[in-house]
This record gives structure tokens, sequence and C-alpha cells, in this order.
């Protein structure tokens, strides 16, 4: 089992022990949406660490999203709610990137399939390109971040 898991559980108890129904609730979302995760498909699986940060990511997303709706719809009390589940799902997951270390990631990525292809590598090779920075950038920055800071790099 991933040690973060086991982090999401032991929380899980301490927030019940302390009757923090707003951690309580958000950490039993969490874990039930890792348990979808893993047994979805066509056998049931145990996730490790990089997976289940996947998940917790998803979940902030959804509840960033979420905060907006109601933000946009006026309903200000269930958007602070959604904000404030996001920032504890954020606890979990590492530091997001700032731009300048993105745009560094992006600058190596750019420099390795050119020392790869030979050449510049120009708006046809993004995908080879994105692929070595999104691995790079490991779930601590959107895709679209990370297009974005590839594409400004790559010569037309």
């Amino acid at each position: 089992m991933s040690t973060l898991k086991e982090r999401l559980r032991e929380d899980l108890t301490a927030a019940m022990k302390a009757r923090d129904e707003l951690a309580r609730s958000t950490l039993r979302m969490t874990l039930t949406a890792i348990g979808n995760a893993e047994v979805a498909g066509k056998e049931p699986r145990v996730l490790d660490d990089a997976e289940v940060r996947k998940v917790i990511a998803k979940e902030a997303r959804k509840r960033a999203e979420s905060a907006e709706a109601f933000a946009a719809a006026g309903r200000e009390e269930l958007a602070e709610r959604e904000r404030a589940e996001g920032e504890l799902l954020a606890r979990y997951l590492p530091s997001p990137l700032t731009d300048d270390e993105l745009a560094a990631i992006a600058r190596t990525a750019v420099e390795e399939t050119a020392a790869e292809l030979g050449e510049q590598p120009g708006p046809r090779q993004m995908g080879q390109v994105m692929k070595r920075a999104t691995a790079a950038a490991e779930g601590r920055a959107e895709g679209g971040r990370v297009a974005a800071a590839v594409k400004a790099l790559l010569v037309p």
C-alpha cells in the first residue's frame, strides 16, 4: 500500500477524533476516489504514491472548478467550502512549479530534443518536446502551462 494513502487514512482518523467535519468529508471523498481508481479497469490493483497523487490532483482541480462555478452563480458560501477543501488537498501534493522553474524545464526539454534531432525543434516537434517537459514537471504543473512554456520556445 502506498505511504500517501496510509497518511490520508491516518489524517482521516485524526479528523474524526477532532470532529473536523471539513477534513473528514474531504478525506473520505478522496479515499473513495482512490478506491474507485483502484477497482477501475479489468482487475483491481493497488495504486502507488504517484498514482495516488494524480487522483488527489484531480480531486483538487474539481474543487477549484466547483468554487469558480459557485462564485459565478453568487453562492459564495459554497465556493468558500470548495476552496477550503482544495487547500486541504493541496497539502498532499508537491508544491507547484514557479514560472521560472517551468521555463527552465521547457528550455531543457527543447535542448534535449534539439540534440536528438540535430536541429532546433519547431511546432511539428512539439509532441516530442512536450513528452520530455511533462515527464520533468511530474504533475507539478498543469498541461496547459507546460504547453505554453514549450510553445514560447519553439521556432516557427
